[in-house]
């Protein structure tokens, strides 16, 4: 069975000062998947593929980013029809690994498990006291 295009967006290339022709990007539907690409020589070897057209779009435009042009030379790819490249997720950061905490000793047989006694006031002294300042009687 024969696939249909879909017209999907368009690319202009510049050719030092002169502006050449929009190169048309065309959507296929398969089976297995989306495929994006122009049909105009030489650039029809750049094609992207995907499960869905935003993820073949995201695709496209990283190959065409690989393509040798500058940026300055090229504009686009424009998208028609609601289609924005979907970029791959980044990779989560690897989890940060959990603190071991020793595990407590065991208590000695025929002793009840106490936990070490704390006193209950542990305020400490180290802020110094303030000590009255004599008044200022000059004048």
């Amino acid at each position: 069975m024969a696939h249909l295009l879909e017209f999907v967006g368009s690319l202009h290339i510049y050719l030092g000062p002169y502006r050449g022709n929009p190169i048309s990007l065309y959507l296929k539907r398969t089976a297995a998947g989306c495929q994006i690409g122009p049909k105009a020589y030489p650039w029809n070897d750049v094609v992207g593929s995907g499960e869905t057209p935003n993820k073949a779009a995201a695709d496209f435009e990283e190959k065409w980013k690989t393509r040798g042009l500058s940026a300055d030379m090229y504009s686009g790819p424009s998208w028609e029809g609601g289609i924005k490249p979907e970029k791959p997720v980044p990779p989560k950061p690897p989890a940060a690994p959990k603190p071991t905490v020793p595990a407590a000793a065991p208590a000695p047989t025929g002793h009840p498990a106490a936990s070490p006694a704390v006193p209950a006031d542990t305020t400490t002294a180290s802020a110094p006291a303030l000590t009255a300042q004599p008044a200022d009687t000059s004048s």
